[in-house]
């Protein structure tokens, strides 16, 4: 009997070191599975990130700005948004144009101005040089002299100069609208907006009764399952 109970109690101990072996064993090999997934999962999101970088850098936010200083167009071109290039040159285009042509029509205006005022009508060279738009304030259809001629030149000469005024302001605006424009693409571009972006809702547990979702945007990962059970 007692030879039976100490043949037991060895069979007992053995079976049980054994058993322990074999945890042992599965719990190196999760480990090594572990380990050589961890070493994959940094490597692989590593190298993406390193890719990342390198496209990053190759937009400068400080750049396109300088570039869309110097000239309009040039911060778009910079960050490969070609079709804003000729939105960015009508913009600033116009304005520059209108401006030009008011100064041109202002200058004429007040020359004529200072012909009907000067009594220098009488003058061949000086009428002469009245564009031919502008003789009828200062001639009536049977040539005597317009009497209401220096009220319309006046009213015509201030509204050419304020269109000179609005021109500039317009040409700042957007001029400024083209620099902040190259400036946020570039700055955009620094965003990582690829289809690795997941959401996962989680419950979230605190000492106030209720419910509420987390929001976890993060990429991928691997997940590591124990597989000793």
């Amino acid at each position: 009997m007692r030879f039976f109970s100490i043949t037991i109690l060895f069979i007992f101990c053995f079976s049980m070191q054994a058993v322990m072996a074999q945890d042992s064993l599965h719990v190196r090999t999760s480990s090594q599975d572990t380990s050589i997934v961890a070493k994959k999962d940094s490597t692989s999101p590593a190298s993406k990130k390193s890719d990342s970088t390198q496209k990053k850098k190759a937009f400068d936010p400080t750049r396109a700005t300088i570039y869309s200083a110097v000239f309009p167009g040039l911060g778009q071109i910079y960050n490969k948004k070609y079709w804003k290039v000729p939105i960015v040159w009508f913009a600033v285009g116009f304005p520059t144009y209108t401006y030009f042509d008011n100064k041109k029509w202002y200058n004429k205006t007040r020359y004529a101005l200072a012909v009907l005022a000067n009594g220098s009508y009488n003058n061949k060279d000086s009428i002469s040089k009245v564009d031919p738009k502008l003789l009828p304030f200062i001639f009536n259809q049977d040539s005597s002299i317009n009497s209401y001629g220096i009220t319309g030149l006046q009213k015509y000469r201030n509204y050419f100069r304020s269109n000179e005024d609005y021109s500039v302001l317009f040409f700042l605006l957007f001029y400024a609208l083209n620099i902040v424009d190259a400036t946020v693409d570039a700055h955009l571009k620094l965003f990582d907006v690829s289809r690795d972006l997941s959401i996962r809702i989680a419950p979230c547990s605190s000492n106030i009764s209720g419910v509420s979702l987390v929001f976890d945007i993060h990429r991928p990962q691997f997940k590591v399952f124990n597989t000793s059970y």
